[in-house]
Formats: C-alpha cells, sequence, structure tokens
C-alpha cells in the first residue's frame, strides 16, 4: 500500500507490483487548473506558447474567470454596499471569490514549476499577481463591510509580562513587519 505523500504521484511513477495511486483531490484540481489555463492560451488570438507566457496572460486569465464567479460583490454605488448581509437582491456583479483566486494562483505556481517552468520565470509568482489578489481581497472586504485585518505575528513570551500597561498603547505600534 502506498503511503499518502505518493499519493499526487503519476501513474507512470507507481511500480508494476502496486496498484495504480489515485491523485489526491489536490494534484486533481491541479491538473485540471493547468489544462484549463494552457486551453485559455491555446483559444487566444494569437495562440500562446506556455514559454511566451506572462504576468498579464495571467492577469487576463483571473478577469477572465470572474464572468464565472458565484459571489456578490457590490459595488460603491449600491444601497448595500458596506453590509455583511443585505436584505434585498441588488444589480450588482457576481465575481470570482479572493479566496478561490488565491488558491488557483497557488495550484498554478506548483503546476508550472512541475511542468518544467523554471521559479525565476514563474508568471504565476509574479509581484503583479499578489498586487492584483491584495486589490481583490480589500475591494471584496469593503463591499460586505467586513474589513481585512492581516494576522499578527504573537510575541515571543519573555515579552509578555514585561509590565507594560496596554490599555495606554497601540497595539498597531507594538509590531514590525519586515
Amino acid at each position: 500500500m502506498s503511503s499518502p505523500r505518493d499519493r499526487g504521484k503519476s501513474l507512470m511513477e507507481s511500480s508494476g507490483s502496486e496498484p495504480p495511486v489515485t491523485p489526491s483531490r489536490y494534484e486533481s484540481q491541479k491538473r485540471r487548473d493547468w489544462n484549463t489555463f494552457g486551453q485559455y492560451l491555446k483559444n487566444q488570438r494569437p495562440p500562446v506558447p506556455m514559454s511566451h507566457c506572462s504576468c498579464n496572460h495571467v492577469l487576463d486569465f483571473l478577469r477572465y474567470l470572474d464572468q464565472f464567479g458565484k459571489t456578490k460583490v457590490h459595488v460603491p454605488g449600491c444601497m448595500f454596499y458596506g453590509q455583511p448581509e443585505p436584505p434585498a437582491p441588488c444589480t450588482c456583479p457576481l465575481r470570482q471569490a479572493w479566496g478561490s483566486l488565491d488558491a488557483l494562483i497557488g495550484r498554478l505556481r506548483a503546476a508550472y514549476e512541475e511542468n518544467g517552468g523554471s521559479p525565476e520565470t514563474n508568471p504565476f509568482a509574479s509581484g503583479a499577481i499578489r498586487v492584483y489578489l491584495r486589490e481583490v481581497r480589500e475591494c471584496q472586504a469593503k463591499a460586505r463591510g467586513i474589513p481585512y485585518k492581516k494576522k499578527k505575528k504573537k510575541k515571543p513570551t519573555a515579552e509578555m509580562g514585561g509590565g507594560r500597561d496596554d490599555s495606554t498603547s497601540s497595539s498597531s505600534s507594538s509590531f514590525s513587519f519586515s
């Protein structure tokens, strides 16, 4: 029987004595996403070979996927903008949820390198993609009235009982993010 870490290996890698390994849900989704992105590039006019793919193609792909989204994102002019649970329907567009896009980029980033791409040229790892995802996250959080807060790093335990009066200090000034 194969171990859980071997579940993502392809059928070609399994030995002849073992039964074929079923790919994990993650591996299956990653392969499906990779094939979908490859098809998207082929459908461009003119078709774009994967070797010529840039972060701009990835951004266009993410914008293209928005039309298939299921998350209502209120626009600033909507009377429900900023309300987490609006009381009535509105005509605001459905978009891809930030979390779905973030997970998709993570899978495509891994698939790119597994398919022979160099980490240095990985278009899914581009700074432009990170900026786009951050903007989507912030926009969707504002539209729902839920501010996104970055998780703060925990202080070392030696600092915990430092005798500082927390009621007089600002919690945002006690952390530095480098």
